[in-house]
């Protein structure tokens, strides 16, 4: 098995750094919800199919994370607190390539 560390600031703005494994096909979204960084809920509330935006955050590093997909961008176009980096956690998989990767988890509102 092969962890990678990724750092994320919760809604609290509290820092926290977990081990995200490599070899289990989970995203962004799914270690959130897995370490609890988020109130059960209110993060991933359409189990991941980019058809929500509860797992919206802000990537603060510039790891090479796949590019964005037409439902993605089409769920962000109607989201609410977007910015530039503003990608959906459930569309960010967890690979060896996202070793050090910095998320801030975006507002619920």
């Amino acid at each position: 098995m092969s962890d990678i560390t990724i750092k994320v600031t919760d809604r609290d703005g509290n820092k926290h750094e977990v081990l995200a494994p490599t070899d289990m096909a989970m995203n962004l979204m799914e270690v959130v919800r897995s370490y609890e960084l988020a109130p059960e809920g209110t993060i991933g509330i359409c189990g991941g199919m980019a058809m929500c935006a509860s797992c919206q955050c802000y990537v603060l590093s510039n790891n090479n994370i796949q590019e964005m997909s037409d439902d993605e961008e089409a769920m962000l176009a109607e989201a609410f607190n977007v910015q530039k980096n503003s990608r959906l956690g459930c569309q960010i998989q967890i690979t060896p390539e996202m070793e050090g990767l910095e998320v801030a988890l975006a507002p619920e509102d």
